[in-house]
């Protein structure tokens, strides 16, 4: 197990905090396994970047990729991911690269651009071995603004409705934000509303877990309109 980042520091507390957000999307993740049409973790630390054997980004413990494999395990057929933060999800894509049972697909801003995670994410990557067809990324110039988001977040949510999936997970970050200082992506409240009406297109059992957001007077109507989108369009 080892660090990527120096931004990512141990501390008093750290594991408690995390296991508590991985329990957290573990408990949303039961509850859509009893029947809720969606549940939402709202959680901090957030989860994608952590991978198999390493942690980093502000991330300890996967908090979507937890849930995603408790639904596998709990006996759901097929999952899929969807990831609209504003990096990639190198850690989830790491845990699923070699999978066909759990799709992956990715919104971001581009690597190749020298956002984090710098090294994953580009629009080539699509998975090995028996993953092979089960991942993919849309990487985003910096600057691109609702249009160009939302019509990946569009293609996304197609992409996954064609894998099939008996349930839908989303790496649900909102730093993709106009005025969001961690990323140059302009999304507006508005495009985060028809975002979830896209993910509620999969049409299958849905658990949100938190990722990015660093704008606190953001943050709230942000996820707001995601959820809110996401109830209109199911």
């Amino acid at each position: 197990m080892y660090v990527m980042d120096t931004m990512t520091p141990i501390g008093r507390g750290t594991y408690e905090a995390a296991r508590a957000a991985a329990d957290c999307a573990l408990t949303a993740a039961d509850l859509v396994m009893s029947g809720a049409p969606a549940a939402y973790a709202a959680v901090r630390p957030p989860g994608h970047h952590a991978g198999p054997e390493f942690f980093g980004g502000s991330c300890y413990l996967n908090n979507a990729a937890i849930a995603a494999q408790h639904l596998r395990a709990s006996g759901v057929g097929r999952v899929a991911i969807i990831d609209i933060d504003a990096h990639h999800g190198n850690g989830t894509q790491e845990v699923f690269w070699e999978r066909d049972d759990v799709w992956y697909g990715s919104v971001h801003v581009d690597p190749a651009s020298g956002w984090f995670p710098h090294f994953a994410g580009f629009a080539g990557e699509c998975g090995a071995g028996r993953g092979v067809g089960s991942n993919r990324n849309y990487p985003l110039a910096p600057g691109a603004d609702d249009d160009d988001w939302v019509r990946a977040v569009q293609r996304l949510a197609t992409e996954a409705r064609e894998s099939r999936p008996d349930a839908l997970v989303v790496s649900l970050g909102v730093d993709a934000a106009e005025g969001d200082p961690e990323s140059p992506l302009h999304v507006t409240h508005t495009g985060y509303s028809a975002a979830g009406s896209a993910l509620a297109d999969v049409a299958v059992p849905t658990v949100f877990v938190q990722e990015g957001g660093y704008d606190p007077a953001a943050l709230g109507d942000l996820v707001l309109a995601v959820l809110c989108g996401f109830e209109a369009g199911s």
